[in-house]
């Protein structure tokens, strides 16, 4: 059902309503029925109506569909009303109203499926946030597959997207980095050095090292250039020349998953502008800190936390959740009413105490932020498994598979969708082999299959010597012989598209998209083997033509949505139809 035709039911619902003295606050809501043989629209107005109207619902239904049918505008777009149960009221919507989802798609193009509901809402997203210490591994690349597609179906309804890469450039583990790089440099001049037990291990860190030492430059992915002075006792030199190889590295990685962000922003930054500094005074000054052990506490229990926690350790060092309090602030002052994340299950523990310090500090501040800023989707690890054992290992990371190592294996598209076929907290297995198959189990396959498919009958339509019309030309067409049950099914699927889109992005559900294009792939193949398409009718063919055609856009605008390539040719698209 089209948003203009929901719109239109909707007011003839209102008008009935009123006109059987209805409570003036009844909600109506529209709503597809599980099964199809219930129709295409379903509404339980009545049922919410009866105790203020002193009626059983299934009379107030009758009521209500007798003022319905007596509306002439009603026949317009519905063919038939029925009442099920205890006052459910299904309704039939017109071939004509089925069939004006067609030229609509056609008319729109790349924008169907697109809202303005929430333009000038702004929402920043951060995903990935890596530290800077080593290629990113698979629980970066679930993030990032994530985030990019939390982004694109945000912008697709209309809000303001900043997509913002946190670098944990401060604190022990860039002192490791830089330590591990310097030992492995020193290696390399012939020194016998002891390697640091809490150094990184993996074969990039002796990259690094060797790069240092010859004195190459990084060409770095913001247009700086950031030099070596090839010294191996200069650990500050080695940890600058260090980090941004690795950003670098990182950076490389994530666009060949097609990931890109808006803004980079450095925890160092927090400590060089005083931000850190200043959110814990704004703590103290909310009466939320005391001392103990030398170290600086904070209140969270006053917040529902089951422990108090420290803020500043004896040694004056700021435990991890400080920067943390003092970034968020920043996002909020930066105009992001809404912030979202996304991070790893092992987070969880982290989300109240964050938003504790937040609402602490908030006073001194003067902002009144919402109690749950941040929003969090949390995101478990995924099991590498090919021939049925698992993967463990990456012989340039040394303990980890990294997202270089997996866009190698599967390719890029294979690696998004996968990360993003099942809800965020949801454990799966990524089977390797699954995902390089060409079968209807492996979904990449499947949906990049039916986009394939429908770009053949155009050109099979073409080589038999149809003259086959434009897409402004089928937008035009004559529909109405677009009644097979086959084809009902597609209409109602394409129709959906909208609403689908809407409500993934609103659940932040990236896998509902997923879900919503292989049942539009699976109801195209069903049309597919039950009708010809080929047909020597002009009316008919090109009646279908302008269905598979816009069937096709549906697939492309999802697909995009997903970031995933809608091929044009695939080896079992050569069939005859």
């Amino acid at each position: 059902m089209l948003a203009n035709q929901k719109k239109e039911i909707l007011q003839l619902f209102a008008s009935a309503l009123q006109a059987v003295g209805a409570p003036s606050d009844a909600k109506i809501v529209l709503e597809r029925p599980k099964q199809t043989a219930h129709g295409d629209v379903a509404c339980t107005v009545a049922l919410q109506c009866a105790k203020a109207m002193k009626m059983p619902p299934r009379a107030i239904a009758e009521q209500i569909v007798a003022k319905l049918n007596e509306n002439p505008q009603t026949k317009e777009l519905i063919s038939a009303i029925q009442i099920a149960g205890p006052g459910f009221i299904n309704m039939m919507l017109s071939e004509a109203a089925k069939q004006a989802v067609v030229p609509l798609i056609l008319k729109e193009g790349a924008a169907y499926g697109c809202s303005d509901e929430h333009t000038g809402q702004s929402v920043l997203l951060e995903y990935v946030s890596a530290n800077p210490t080593g290629p990113l591994h698979l629980g970066h690349a679930r993030q990032a597959a994530l985030g990019d597609v939390l982004s694109r179906m945000l912008k697709s309804q209309g809000w303001s997207v900043t997509r913002e890469f946190y670098y944990n450039d401060a604190g022990v583990q860039i002192h490791n980095l830089a330590i591990s790089v310097q030992a492995r440099a020193k290696e390399l001049l012939g020194e016998n050095v002891v390697f640091p037990e809490d150094g990184y291990h993996g074969l990039y860190i002796a990259d690094i090292a060797k790069d240092y030492l010859a004195k190459k430059d990084i060409q770095t992915f913001d247009g700086g250039v950031v030099t070596s002075s090839g010294n191996p006792d200069d650990l500050e030199d080695i940890r600058t020349y260090s980090v941004a190889y690795l950003r670098n590295e990182q950076h490389r990685d994530l666009e060949a998953l097609d990931v890109s962000f808006d803004n980079y922003y450095l925890e160092s930054s927090l400590y060089k502008d005083g931000r850190v500094e200043k959110a814990v005074q704004a703590i103290k000054d909310a009466g939320k800190t005391y001392e103990k052990d030398g170290a600086l506490w904070f209140k969270s229990t006053d917040y529902g936390d089951d422990k108090d926690r420290v803020m500043r350790k004896a040694d004056g060092t700021y435990t991890y959740f400080i920067p943390d309090v003092a970034y968020h602030l920043a996002k909020f002052e930066r105009g992001h009413s809404r912030a979202i994340n996304i991070q790893g299950t092992d987070h969880f523990g982290t989300i109240a105490r964050v938003r504790a310090g937040i609402q602490a500090a908030s006073g001194a501040y003067g902002y009144t932020i919402p109690k749950d800023f941040p929003e969090y989707m949390l995101h478990t690890m995924l099991q590498l498994v090919k021939d049925g054992k698992p993967l463990k290992m990456s012989k340039r990371a040394g303990n980890y598979v990294t997202l270089a190592d997996l866009v190698e294996w599967v390719g890029k598209d294979a690696a998004r969708l996968f990360m993003v076929n099942r809800k965020a907290d949801a454990e799966f297995v990524f089977d390797i082999d699954l995902a390089l198959s060409q079968s209807d189990e492996n979904p990449v396959y499947y949906l990049q299959y039916a986009h394939a498919r429908i770009c053949s009958v155009q050109r099979q339509a073409e080589e038999k010597g149809f003259n086959v019309p434009s897409e402004k030309t089928l937008a035009a067409a004559d529909l109405s012989s677009l009644t097979t049950p086959a084809e009902t099914v597609l209409l109602n699927k394409l129709s959906d598209f909208p609403a689908a889109l809407a409500q993934a992005a609103d659940d932040l559900s990236p896998q509902s998209v997923v879900t919503y294009l292989k049942d539009l792939a699976a109801d195209f193949h069903s049309l597919y083997n039950a009708e010809r398409v080929l047909v020597d009718e002009t009316k008919t063919r090109n009646a279908r033509l302008a269905l598979l055609l816009a069937t096709r856009r549906v697939l492309r605008n999802g697909l995009e949505i997903l970031g995933i390539s809608a091929p044009e040719r695939l080896e079992r698209e050569t069939e005859q139809n």
